[in-house]
């Protein structure tokens, strides 16, 4: 169960339909570092986590920016060097959208990593 791929897929579903807010079932911190990634690059407004005595919940507010999101599947590992070929795959151009990474300084956007100098592997992306 991929809960960063049901997530992004939500969140994508809800922007479809020009909702204002989404719930995603089940939570996990992973998917809430990714969510604050996509967060500080201004596509979601604010997020919440919801205790239900299970999985947990994050309820998500949402702003109309996000064209296209989702999980990268397998999360390809990636040096600082190659960041640049995998934007060049998953973005429309070079200036617009979000590669997520995970690396050994937390979750990042891929700007950040190339500051950095730091690899990772991938999670998601957003434009």
């Amino acid at each position: 169960m991929d809960t960063i791929a049901n997530g992004l897929t939500t969140i994508m579903n809800n922007e479809l339909r020009r909702k204002k807010e989404c719930l995603i079932v089940p939570a996990s911190k992973l998917l809430g570092n990714v969510l604050r990634v996509i967060q500080m690059n201004g596509y979601l407004g604010e997020f919440e986590f919801i205790d239900d005595g299970r999985a947990g919940k994050i309820r998500v507010q949402l702003l109309g920016r996000i064209n296209k999101c989702g999980a990268i599947r397998p999360r390809y590992y990636v040096k600082a060097t190659e960041i640049e070929t995998w934007e060049k795959l998953y973005l429309p151009s070079r200036d617009i959208g979000v590669l997520v990474i995970s690396t050994s300084q937390g979750v990042i956007s891929h700007r950040e990593a190339k500051e950095k100098g730091v690899g990772g592997s991938l999670l998601a992306y957003v434009y």
